[in-house]
């Protein structure tokens, strides 16, 4: 166990479940998305809570169990027909506005550093600048869908430097966690993603995250294409 303030994972909770309002408006309220979110958020908590990925010591390291799948998953979706005419049917106004769930996960990712669970690297004081996606999300949807037409160049743009600030940090994330691989933060390595119910961070709200991003680039490109 963890040894920081409940109102921590609490807000981190409420944060996880902000990300899955989000992704279920966007789809439209899909029924699937809601049960597939729900189910994979609880296997991993049941999975997190019994002390799973504490174990760094395996070959392969269990942590493998807690992201690919994910990023499988959207791999599926994309290459697929049925995947495609899910993403093209997502609402892109939605995905811009979902990315303010940045701002509380730098917030809490802060606190976990004040705590000793992850270390500065991994805050917006160290290396992580993805505080400034979230915070930019609102004003970037706010000009990109004002008047009649979608500023695309614009929303483009944007993903992809917000593309890029989400992988700089979850390699530094990787990289710092106590893993066989661990480049970074031997002192104080990246402990809390391990923990629940932080593990949702790099299997849940991460990927929905990318996903969000992948999906309105794919719009986007679609649409100037047409």
């Amino acid at each position: 166990m963890l040894s920081i303030p409940p109102y921590i994972a609490i807000l981190f909770i409420l944060t996880t479940l902000l990300a899955l309002v989000f992704i279920y408006h966007a789809a439209n309220k899909s029924k699937t998305v809601l049960v597939v979110s729900l189910a994979w958020l609880l296997l991993q908590g049941i999975i997190s809570m019994r002390g799973f990925y504490e174990n760094t010591t395996t070959v392969p390291p269990r942590f493998v169990f807690l992201v690919p799948p994910a990023l499988l998953f959207i791999l599926v979706l994309f290459v697929t027909k049925k995947g495609r005419q899910f993403i093209d049917a997502l609402n892109i106004k939605t995905l811009t506005w979902l990315h303010v769930v940045r701002i509380p996960v730098e917030i809490i990712l802060y606190l976990l550093f004040v705590n000793k669970t992850i270390p500065q690297l991994m805050t917006f004081e160290g290396r992580n600048f993805d505080i400034l996606a979230g915070i930019s999300a609102p004003i970037i949807a706010l000009i990109a869908f004002s008047g009649e037409r979608v500023k695309k160049r614009l929303l483009l743009y944007w993903n992809i430097i917000c593309i890029c600030l989400l992988l700089n940090i979850v390699v530094n994330a990787i990289l710092s966690a106590p893993l066989p691989f661990q480049q970074f933060a031997f002192d104080q390595p990246n402990i809390a993603l391990l923990y629940f119910p932080f593990t949702w961070l790099p299997c849940y709200v991460v990927p929905v995250v990318l996903f969000a991003h992948l999906a309105s680039v794919r719009q986007i490109l679609k649409h100037a294409r047409n």
